[in-house]
């Protein structure tokens, strides 16, 4: 059984995690023929059209992308149920509705901060490695775009040391100790 939580948790990590980004990214107003635009756009346009034709027009024209965050939302919110689900199979128990539901939503809000925390820690890393092994990369100028509004406010307070700039260093640390805390 735990195979199997594992394999469901991994596919909605990615799942939640294009949508997320997808949203994200149309925030910051990065073009999305640029990578990982083409790759989140594949994996999430299935759901995110049509919640966009659903949407009001003035959430279509938001600066948000609206239909993004409620795809991801949504994917959260299906994650917990089919856990519960699989979790009360394996444990031969047949829980009440109220505690089934509550159940399915605590998971689901649980799984949507663990996906936005992994997520921001990927994204770090990714540019401070390539910050560091090929500064001139062309995915370096979108990495940089997607970590600045998290790395600007640790850059006002940690002074460069030695020329190195330690704010990423600081904000993985940040959000791997929000991980823990999340359990």
């Amino acid at each position: 059984m735990s195979i199997l939580l594992f394999l469901l948790d991994t596919l909605f990590f990615v799942l939640v995690a294009c949508a997320l980004a997808r949203a994200w990214m149309n925030q910051q107003r990065i073009h999305m023929a640029v990578q990982p635009g083409p790759f989140v756009m594949a994996v999430t346009n299935w759901l995110v059209q049509p919640l966009r034709r659903a949407m009001p027009a003035s959430m279509k024209q938001s600066r948000w992308d609206w239909a993004s965050l409620l795809a991801a939302v949504v994917l959260s919110l299906v994650y917990g149920v089919v856990a519960v689900l699989l979790l009360s199979l394996a444990s031969f128990a047949s829980p009440s509705g109220a505690m089934w539901a509550t159940g399915a939503l605590l998971l689901a809000v649980k799984h949507l901060v663990r996906t936005v925390l992994q997520g921001l820690m990927l994204l770090l890393l990714a540019y401070a490695v390539l910050s560091w092994v090929q500064p001139h990369s062309p995915v370096m100028g979108t990495l940089e775009r997607l970590s600045a509004p998290i790395l600007r406010p640790l850059r006002r307070v940690v002074p460069l040391v030695g020329g190195v700039d330690l704010s990423v260093l600081i904000a993985i640390v940040l959000l791997q100790v929000g991980l823990m805390v999340l359990g």
